[in-house]
């Protein structure tokens, strides 16, 4: 039966490399009772002329029209140019562009989309966790054709290459795209455990909703000051500064003598009594040797930098400020300035002065600065010990790579960058992903202070954290954050009081989020205030502002402040290199609008 021709025309990406599914046709899967695929042309089943993208499927009707990138492979905006072109002329005026791994998509989904497409030359889906599906949109056809023709080409081009700027996103349930094994597995779990009796549709879909998000997602800033106020703090301890380095002072630290503790010399010069000329005597003053003899007026003795001055001293005439005459006189200069070079007690810091107060991070300043009036010892929490745990059985970090397996490529830099925020890392271990393996990991992290888990914080059948968080009671204290990347994080805390923070198994995501939040977790373990964080005009702020806030690298501007990545490759850490830190960008943010920039350690 013929189509309305008022109807949007449908374009559906069914092809694609499934790098992730192990090569396999992911559209053909099937999940609750039919195809992805079959999901996606029944959603637009009401709509205008259809065009599939993708490998030649025999079993569709003829009504549907079929073809192929010119690369197969070759990404979704060669797809979606395929797809035009077999539309042939004279396309609607607005064009659906759908992708084929949406198990849970309904035609009320697109009705929603084509309500609120006025005015707009798109619109897209975001998930709940407000990440935007610029493969579930309706965009209008004539912005969309002028801008593939200003590509220089189509091939293995981002879809974000072609999102223009008067953009409307939706947010919508049961949007979820699947892309790896472990989603596969639980959307075909949630069919098979519907909602409210309801067989398929959005019964199901808010059945997975629920299952992959505890709550909504936080901010970033919601995220930091839940963590800095609400995290068990570790207990007190009496503790060597110098073998505490990342610890918060407990108490304030005092000064348990005077610095520096006698008047001394603050130049190598000369020290004398009265006024001159004066009569230069053969003894020498030198820094922790023996103080001179007193000085009576009219005399002057030679005295280093640090040596405490004689008794009588008046003032220390530099060199510089001297000259020696006939029969050992001394001299100050006519223009010398009337001034004397002299530290005296207690004129840095007194006896019972406060060094630092409490919640002071011990570093190698603070360390020094109490050393200098005889504090080595003080009352401090933590620093923080962590242990990591690297997930998933295609993670390998030494030796050959299997058929479907990936080398670990941050496992080996986590230790620095924890330690850079003052964390030890007690060790390092390797997860296989199996049903109960993190029960294990829970149940035995009383030896550290901080778990920091890479991967396994998604909805997927692999993805086994956040259930395991459930069973042993953990109080999640972080859901997920509306945060690009990086939304699928958690923070909880273990009835053991030992924190657990769950990061993207994306290594970019990983990094960013880890960044973002550990100064956070520190303080809220340590009592170390918020961190001063530099902030700054981000010059091409609007390139890179979405529905939600991104962390994307930057590096300094000439002019002052950051320049950002519009676009960043989150497989792997290759964006990171030549770039000063990350930036953290609201939605709707303008070209030199302020934002926070997280040095890269």
């Amino acid at each position: 039966m013929p189509n309305s021709p008022l109807a949007p025309d449908v374009i559906v990406l069914a092809g694609g490399r499934a790098s992730r599914m192990g090569g396999v046709d992911k559209p053909g899967l099937v999940v609750g009772g039919r195809s992805m695929l079959e999901t996606a042309l029944a959603a637009a089943a009401s709509l205008g002329r259809t065009v599939v993208v993708g490998p030649p499927r025999p079993a569709l009707g003829t009504h549907i029209r079929q073809t192929r990138e010119p690369e197969p492979g070759s990404g979704p905006v060669a797809a979606l140019a395929a797809g035009l072109a077999a539309l042939g002329e004279g396309p609607t005026a607005h064009i659906v562009v759908l992708a084929a791994d949406l198990p849970f998509l309904t035609d009320s989904a697109i009705s929603e989309l084509l309500r609120h497409s006025d005015d707009f030359d798109a619109v897209f889906a975001a998930d709940l966790s407000g990440r935007p599906q610029y493969l579930i949109g309706v965009w209008r056809t004539e912005p969309l054709v002028a801008r593939l023709r200003e590509l220089d080409t189509v091939i293995n081009q981002p879809m974000k290459a072609l999102v223009p700027l008067r953009t409307n996103i939706v947010a919508l349930a049961g949007v979820d795209d699947c892309d790896t094994p472990g989603e596969i597995d639980a959307a075909r779990a949630a069919f098979d455990t519907p909602a409210n009796g309801d067989p398929r549709g959005t019964g199901t879909a808010a059945t997975r909703q629920s299952a992959s998000s505890d709550a909504e997602p936080l901010s970033l800033d919601q995220a930091q000051e839940i963590l800095r106020d609400e995290l068990t703090r570790l207990p007190e301890r009496r503790a060597e500064l110098h073998r505490a380095r990342g610890a918060a002072l407990a108490a304030p630290l005092i000064a348990a003598e005077a610095l520096p503790r006698f008047d001394v010399s603050a130049m190598d010069g000369y020290a004398v009594a009265g006024e001159g000329p004066w009569e230069l005597r053969a003894d020498i003053g030198f820094a922790g040797g023996q103080r001179p003899d007193g000085l009576h007026p009219g005399e002057a003795v030679r005295i280093a930098t640090g040596a405490q001055v004689p008794e009588g001293t008046t003032r220390v005439l530099r060199d510089e400020f001297a000259r020696t005459g006939a029969a050992n006189r001394l001299y100050r200069l006519p223009d010398a300035p009337a001034r004397s070079d002299i530290r005296r007690r207690g004129e840095d810091r007194d006896l019972g002065d406060e060094i630092a107060p409490a919640g002071t991070t011990v570093t190698i300043a603070l360390v020094s600065a109490s050393t200098a009036v005889e504090v080595t010892t003080a009352t401090v929490r933590g620093p923080v010990r962590a242990r990591i745990v690297m997930t998933g059985d295609e993670i390998r970090s030494a030796g050959p790579l299997q058929a479907g397996q990936t080398r670990d490529s941050i496992g080996p830099i986590l230790p620095d960058l924890l330690a850079a925020h003052g964390i030890p890392v007690l060790d390092q271990v390797h997860l296989r992903d199996t049903a109960h393996g993190f029960d294990q990991v829970l149940a035995t992290a009383t030896d550290c202070d901080l778990l920091v888990v890479v991967g396994a914080t998604g909805g997927g059948a692999a993805d086994q954290l956040r259930g395991a968080l459930d069973r042993c009671g953990g109080r999640i204290l972080v859901p997920r954050l509306a945060l690009r990347p990086g939304g699928s994080t958690v923070v909880a805390e273990l009835p053991t009081a030992s924190t657990v923070l769950g990061l993207p198994g994306n290594p970019y995501a990983a990094i960013a989020t880890l960044l973002a939040l550990v100064p956070a977790i520190v303080g809220g373990r340590t009592g170390a205030p918020a961190r001063r964080s530099p902030t700054g005009p981000l010059r091409n702020a609007a390139e890179i502002s979405g529905p939600v806030t991104r962390i994307v690298p930057a590096r300094y501007s000439a002019g002052g402040g950051w320049i950002g990545d519009p676009a960043i490759r989150t497989a792997h850490l290759g964006g990171l290199v030549d770039r000063d830190g990350l930036v953290v960008v609201a939605p709707g943010a303008r070209d030199g609008d302020s934002v926070e920039f997280i040095p890269l350690p």
